[in-house]
């Protein structure tokens, strides 16, 4: 409920939700980037958990406080008890990208996993580099695009990043995934009250765990082994963060390094902005300021203390909000996140609870940030959304396209465009269209959003800066160069043209799309 003289409090019942699924959320995160250390890059056990997880136990727990920090003063100033902290963890592209572009390719060349772990941590220390520059100059670009663009990107990677794959995996053990499901459907989006209060997301689990224990027992299912409990004990200890003293060695190769850092660090504020403007749809206005620094002096820290994975402000602030969480839940979030990392936890939970009964907690989130975008926007921008979410569906599609090809042992350069394509396969298009998604769909929303108001001056501004942008590769592009992506240049370029001149011209209106009845003849 929200008041004129509320005073702010630090927990409430709500926040036992928010907590729940916001710590599954990034602790489930903290598993998968230490399996990939270990397995991938082949890092030793003692750098990831003696060094990039205590780094990770001081990192997210800063970012975790300080955003229920800014939570408790925006409600104290604005006398409201209903403030929600913005969610933060892992940015979850962020570790694939780290791992499979920088980190692999340097032990693959030289057989050193720790000079590939110092490459990682010289790029984090890029990317937050990059993301202080941005929360100068992220403020101005929020106030001048189009909502409908923001939350258009977002909704693009919450129903390709963060609802697909939850949904593909649930639907391997759909017994017990849609049981999850179920509870988290009935409390969460129906409101109704669980037996002895007890909160959805901590029921999903509780139920799903038992379950999936007794499916064990009676030998139904095999899901559960308590042989990778006793191997998880062995991982438990003390395990305190340090300074990392030298970066001279991995500095030594920057500059291919930039060629990722750029456009990611980018992607970090660009998403980092549409989140609070999410987060300002739902009723909570925060300083973009405020937040970027954060996620800068986050990802710096982190990256100075071992880690090579920045963390970042998540999408989810309007689901946390919509289930009670508060301000207490991201305090918890932190506390234990530090606790996790620290004592060499993380494996330990995996191996109790089962991934099946958590992915619910995370479709749901998708589905809310999806759902938001419509919701907060004028009905006439609904074109301009499904148009910003198209970049991120034909990112997620080409990673299914290489990864599916990479385990036959190929590629799609290997196959040619011409075979990919005669089988309905339009590869190089999906490429170009997803590169540099985030960015390029709040692009082209923007334009969309304009050109539907018939601002046609600022459609051609955005079109304008979508043309040097792909030129240089931070859009639609595989990588940072001259001309990289000439051909999209020159398409915006055409955009930019034509909107420029309807600017300059007195138009009838033909047609207009109004909030009640979507397309109406004038």
């Amino acid at each position: 409920m929200t008041t004129a003289t509320a005073t702010p409090r630090w927990w409430v019942p709500g926040d036992w939700n928010g907590f729940f699924g916001l710590f599954t959320n990034v602790v489930l995160n903290v598993i998968v980037l230490s399996g990939l250390c270990l397995h991938v890059v082949q890092l030793p056990p003692d750098i990831v958990y003696g060094r990039i997880l205590p780094a990770l136990g001081i990192a997210l727990p800063l970012g975790n406080l300080y955003y229920a920090y800014l939570a408790w003063t925006l409600a104290k100033r604005e006398g409201r008890s209903d403030v929600t902290a913005m969610p933060y963890g892992p940015s979850v592209p962020h570790m694939f990208i780290v791992v499979f572009l920088i980190m692999l390719p340097v032990y693959l060349r030289t057989k050193d996993p720790v000079l590939a772990w110092e490459s990682g941590l010289a790029w984090c220390l890029v990317i937050g580099a990059i993301v202080l520059l941005g929360a100068f100059v992220g403020p101005t670009v929020r106030k001048y695009t189009p909502r409908a663009a923001m939350l258009g990107t977002l909704a693009g990677i919450s129903i390709a990043f963060i609802s697909m794959r939850p949904a593909f995996l649930g639907w391997e053990e759909p017994w017990l995934f849609m049981l999850s499901l179920g509870i988290v459907l009935v409390s969460w989006t129906a409101g109704v009250r669980l037996p002895y209060g007890l909160p959805g997301g901590l029921a999903a689990v509780l139920v799903g765990t038992v379950l999936a224990w007794l499916a064990r027992l009676v030998h139904l299912d095999d899901l559960m082994q308590p042989a990778e409990v006793v191997s998880a004990l062995s991982q438990f200890g003390l395990h305190l963060p340090y300074p990392t003293a030298d970066f001279t060695r991995a500095m030594g190769g920057i500059g291919p390094l930039l060629v990722t850092a750029v456009p990611l660090g980018i992607y970090n504020f660009t998403e980092g902005m549409n989140n609070v403007e999410s987060a300002a749809a739902a009723g909570d206005d925060y300083s973009l300021r405020q937040i970027l620094l954060a996620d800068g002096v986050g990802a710096i820290v982190g990256a100075v203390l071992g880690s090579p994975f920045p963390p970042a402000v998540y999408i989810g602030h309007p689901g946390w909000k919509a289930v009670g969480g508060r301000i207490g839940y991201s305090l918890a979030t932190g506390v234990v996140i530090g606790i996790v990392c620290f004592l060499g936890l993380t494996a330990l939970l995996l191996a109790v609870i089962p991934l099946v009964s958590i992915l619910p907690i995370l479709l749901y989130i998708g589905l809310v940030i999806g759902a938001q975008s419509f919701q907060a926007t004028p009905a006439r921008h609904a074109p301009a959304i499904v148009l910003a979410i198209l970049p991120n569906l034909a990112a997620w599609a080409q990673t299914q396209i290489d990864g599916a090809l990479g385990a036959a042992g190929t590629s799609a350069e290997q196959i040619g465009m011409a075979k990919l394509g005669a089988v309905g396969v339009v590869y190089h298009g999906m490429a170009l269209l997803g590169g540099g998604a985030v960015l390029a769909g709040m692009i082209l929303g923007a334009i969309a959003a304009f050109i539907i108001d018939r601002k046609f001056d600022w459609a051609a501004l955005y079109a304008a800066a979508g043309a040097i942008l792909s030129f240089f590769g931070f859009i639609h592009g595989t990588s940072l160069g001259f001309g990289n992506s000439a051909p999209v240049a020159l398409g915006y370029l055409m955009i930019a043209g034509l909107c420029y001149t309807l600017s300059r011209q007195n138009l009838p209106i033909v047609a207009m799309i109004t909030e009640e009845h979507g397309v109406a003849e004038a």
